[in-house]
C-alpha cells in the first residue's frame, strides 16, 4: 500500500460519512416541501423516510459478507449508477412507491459506502492513530449535518424544486466515484497478501458489550435530541428558535469536540478515555433534565455535545482492536447495532411520549447512557485491545 493510495482512500472514507450525513440529517429539511409535493400530512410522508433508514442497515448488515465477495472498488462503481438512478428516479416521479424505493436504493448506497469507509480506516491505520483517524472521519458526518440543511435552505429560499437537494448530494458521490478510478484498495477474502489463509479469531465477550453500549449510545442520543425541541418548549418555555438552536449548538459542540478528541486520543489509552466520557456525558443529561434554569440549557447542551462526540467512534475503534487483524465483519457488526439503534429511536420513545410526555423520553435516553457507561467499565476487565500490541504504535 503506497502513501498516495492510503491518502487517497483516506479521503474516499471522509466523502463516504459526508454523503451518509447529508442524506440522514437533510429529512427534516425537506419533509414539508415533499409532503407538499405528494399531497400528503407530514406524519404520512415521515414514515416513507423509514425506507432510507432501512436501506442503511440492510446494506451495513450484508455488507460484513459482500466485502470479501465482491472487491470494494467494484462495490462504489455499482454504488454511482445506484445513486444516478435513485436521484433520476426522484426527479421524474410523481409515485409515493418510487419515492419509497429512490430512498430504500439511497439508504443502501448510503450504508455500502459508510461500512466501507469504516473499514477503510481501520484497515489502513493502527493503534491509537485508528482511534483519532475514525473521530476526525466521522466529524464529517456532522459536517454535512451542518452543511447541507444550509445548501437546502438556500435552494427552497429560490423556490427550487426540493430534489435538487439531492442532486447537491449526489456531488459527494461523484468525488468518490473519481477518488475510487484513481486510488488502488486493499484485497479482502480468504488469503493474506502471502497467500495464507486468514486464521479466524475468536471475538470475546468484550464486543458483546461494545455491540450493546454502540446500540445504547446511538439509541439514547438520538432519542435525546429528537425530543430536545418539544421539551423546551412546552416544559422549559423556549420559543421554537430558542430550541431550534439547542440542537444547533448540540451538534456544533459535537463537531468542535471530534476534531478535539482527534488529537487527545493519540495519548491515551481508550477504553479508560470512553469510560470517563460516558459518565460525563450521562451526568450532563441528568443536569440537563433536572435544572429548572432554562438559561443553563444552553450551556449543558455545548458540554454534552463536546464530551460525547468521541463516544461512539471510540466503541467502534475499540472493537477493531479486539483482534489482531482488523475484521470487517466485526467493525460491521458494532456499527449494524449503532445503526439498529438509528431505527428504533421513534419506535422505542414514541409510545414513551404519548404515556409520559418528553420529559420521560429524555429520562429514558438518560438510562441509555447510563447503561453505555456500565459496558464500558466492565469492558476494561476483558478488552483484548492490549493484547496484540496496538497500543504501541503512535
Amino acid at each position: 500500500m503506497t502513501n498516495r493510495d492510503r491518502i487517497g482512500l483516506t479521503w474516499i472514507s471522509f466523502f463516504s460519512y459526508a454523503l451518509t450525513g447529508a442524506v440522514v440529517i437533510v429529512t427534516g429539511m425537506v419533509l414539508e416541501n415533499i409532503a407538499e409535493y405528494f399531497q400528503l400530512p407530514v406524519a404520512q410522508m415521515s414514515n416513507t423516510f423509514t425506507f432510507l433508514n432501512a436501506g442503511i442497515l440492510l446494506a451495513v448488515f450484508l455488507n460484513a459478507w459482500l466485502m470479501e465477495i465482491v472487491p470494494l472498488k467494484r462495490q462504489l462503481m455499482f454504488g454511482f449508477v445506484l445513486m444516478v438512478l435513485a436521484i433520476l428516479g426522484l426527479m421524474t416521479s410523481h409515485s409515493l412507491s418510487v419515492f419509497s424505493l429512490c430512498m430504500f436504493v439511497l439508504g443502501v448506497v448510503s450504508g455500502i459506502t459508510m461500512s466501507i469507509g469504516t473499514f477503510l480506516i481501520t484497515h489502513l491505520y493502527e493503534g491509537r492513530q485508528r482511534g483519532s483517524r475514525l473521530l476526525f472521519t466521522d466529524s464529517f458526518f456532522s459536517m454535512a449535518g451542518t452543511i447541507f440543511p444550509i445548501i437546502a435552505a438556500a435552494l427552497l429560499a429560490r423556490a427550487l424544486p426540493w430534489y435538487w437537494v439531492y442532486v447537491c448530494i449526489g456531488v459527494i458521490y461523484v468525488a468518490i466515484f473519481v477518488l475510487a478510478l484513481c486510488f488502488e484498495f486493499p484485497v479482502l477474502g480468504k488469503k493474506t497478501a502471502s497467500g495464507e489463509p486468514v486464521k479466524k479469531e475468536k471475538w470475546g465477550v468484550g464486543v458483546g458489550f461494545l455491540a450493546v453500549a454502540a446500540l445504547c449510545y446511538i439509541l439514547g442520543q438520538l432519542g435525546f435530541i429528537g425530543w430536545v425541541p418539544q421539551y423546551a418548549t412546552k416544559s422549559m418555555g423556549m420559543d421554537i428558535g430558542q430550541a431550534g438552536s439547542l440542537v444547533g449548538n448540540f451538534w456544533t459542540a459535537y463537531m468542535i469536540g471530534m476534531w478535539a478528541f482527534s488529537a487527545i486520543l493519540r495519548f491515551f489509552d481508550p477504553q479508560r478515555i470512553v469510560t470517563l466520557l460516558a459518565l460525563l456525558a450521562t451526568a450532563l443529561m441528568y443536569w440537563f433534565i433536572t435544572t429548572t434554569d432554562a438559561s443553563m440549557l444552553k450551556w449543558i447542551m455545548l458540554s454534552l455535545g463536546f464530551f460525547s462526540s468521541a463516544i461512539y467512534t471510540t466503541i467502534i475503534t475499540l472493537g477493531s482492536l479486539q483482534t489482531k487483524v482488523s475484521s470487517p465483519k466485526l467493525v460491521n457488526f458494532i456499527l449494524t447495532c449503532g445503526t439498529v439503534g438509528t431505527m428504533l429511536t421513534f419506535v422505542v420513545t414514541g409510545p414513551i411520549v404519548e404515556k409520559g410526555g418528553a420529559h420521560a423520553a429524555l429520562a429514558t435516553a438518560n438510562g441509555l447512557y447510563a447503561v453505555v457507561f456500565v459496558m464500558c467499565l466492565l469492558l476494561g476487565f476483558v478488552s483484548k485491545h492490549k493484547l496484540h500490541g496496538h497500543m504501541n504504535s503512535h
